[in-house]
């Protein structure tokens, strides 16, 4: 018997219930039935400890190879990979072999890196320096390369508490006046990333129709119009003339043209704001699928690696860190590290492996309470509904969408109690039978929730 820390118990679910839904825009406080409890091995993390609860053996796998034998093409296409496997140890089935198109549940490898490599309580700071010169005094705001960066401060109580640029302002204005400057000149800084600022797998349509802002380490609201729909043409400038008008709100002229410009050396800091901890972030990530958020960690994790803060840079630390935690990365094709590009190509072995480190290693444990919970939060918050209620409240997993793909990869309970973590991808899927595909993956993890495979 393997001593294992339940993964979603009912007071950690109600916690997630009672939060705002980011993703949805709604309250999830509801009169909803609590999410059953899962078993799973955890390493113990960095805040209290749920309690812990003896999980039962090993998986059958001739019982798991014939649910993954079932007849799946109707709904998921001809190209449906598979695999399933405890929380440790050998893959214990597996349908199909090779890599798919991985859609968003790339994020997951994007997450267990930057985890690994920075902790899960690295904060990313946001800066303002003064420095003087002929012209005068200048403040420079430099990006730290925080993805939830704000224009204003949040709402009272929202998770996660996120930094924003009004506070730094009004920071920096009371330095100022200290300083004696009430005029000055504004630049911003945006060298902590290097180009390109938008992937060249994607897309062209993906900037011009909005669906994803050109990537930098300096923005507010990850680049979003003021209305929250589409994005803005250059995010970086944008947050620094929001800056600006949060200066003159708080007594400070700013004269000039606003204008990019790294920091000069020597500059003496003025204020800073930090992000929530990386931890959070990544409990934001994964839970409402968050593109922008995903490639500046990607960046961020390029950076910690000394790959460089770019789309290349940030792949390079996901291959690197994956195989140093022994994940098999065969068949491994990435572009960027959200997952929008039909470029990237992952095994489910790769993402079940990545799982499992989840389960064992303290730095990635956010990741398995940052996932959606099934008809609970986050993109699972509408699924399995209809005839797949067993697995309401006990699958916790990833979801992957583009047009033409669908998967699904985590974890759930089966009814001996046996922990069971999976992944599950189609990227041949006929546009009509989208929703089809979406119910088929349900299905399946339910299957799993429900087999006696322990």
């Amino acid at each position: 018997m393997v001593l294992a820390l339940v993964l979603v118990l009912v007071a950690g679910s109600l916690y997630a219930l009672g939060r705002v839904d980011h993703w949805r825009g709604r309250d999830r406080v509801a009169a909803t039935p609590s999410p059953r409890s899962l078993s799973v091995s955890l390493p113990t993390p960095p805040a209290a400890a749920p309690v812990a609860t003896p999980a039962s053996g090993t998986l059958q796998a001739t019982r798991v190879e014939r649910l993954l034998s079932r007849d799946l093409s109707a709904d998921l296409g001809h190209h449906v990979l598979a695999a399933v496997a405890g929380t440790s140890g050998a893959i214990v089935a597996q349908r199909g072999h090779g890599a798919a198109v991985p859609a968003s549940t790339n994020k997951l490898l994007t997450a267990a890196t930057v985890l690994a490599l920075d902790g899960p309580e690295k904060r990313f700071s946001t800066r303002t320096v003064l420095s003087d010169g002929a012209g005068g005094s200048t403040v420079t705001l430099v990006g730290g390369g925080d993805p939830l960066l704000a224009t204003r401060p949040a709402a009272a109580g929202s998770y996660p508490r996120v930094a924003d640029l009004t506070t730094l302002a009004r920071q920096t204005a009371t330095a100022l006046r200290a300083a004696g400057a009430t005029r000055v000149r504004l630049r911003y800084d945006t060298s902590l990333f290097s180009g390109p600022a938008v992937d060249p797998s994607w897309p062209h349509s993906y900037i011009t129709e909005g669906v994803v802002a050109p990537i930098t380490a300096l923005w507010a609201d990850e680049g979003r119009t003021a209305n929250g729909l589409g994005r803005v043409a250059d995010p970086a400038q944008s947050a620094a003339q929001g800056f600006a008008y949060a200066l003159a709100a708080a007594g400070v002229t700013v004269r000039g043209a606003i204008q990019e410009q790294t920091a000069p050396d020597g500059a003496r800091e003025l204020a800073h704001v930090d992000s929530p901890p990386l931890r959070e972030i990544v409990d934001h990530v994964l839970e409402v699928s968050d593109n922008e958020g995903a490639e500046v960690l990607a960046h961020q994790a390029g950076l910690a690696s000394g790959e460089g803060g770019s789309f290349a840079g940030g792949v390079a630390a996901v291959r690197g860190t994956l195989a140093g935690l022994g994940v098999d990365t065969t068949g491994l094709v990435l572009h960027d590290g959200s997952g929008l590009s039909r470029a990237n190509r992952v095994s489910p072995v790769t993402l079940v492996g990545v799982l499992q480190q989840a389960t064992s290693d303290p730095r990635l444990a956010p990741i398995v309470s940052a996932l959606p919970v099934a008809g609970f939060s986050g993109s699972l918050d509408d699924r399995f509904s209809g005839g797949v209620t067993a697995g309401r409240g006990v699958v916790r997993a990833k979801t992957g969408t583009l047009t033409g793909v669908d998967s699904l990869a985590g974890y759930t309970q089966d009814a001996t109690g046996s922990p069971v973590v999976f992944a599950i991808m189609a990227d041949h899927v006929a546009v009509p039978d989208t929703l089809a595909a979406r119910r088929a993956l349900d299905d399946l993890a339910t299957a799993l929730t429900m087999c006696r495979c322990g």
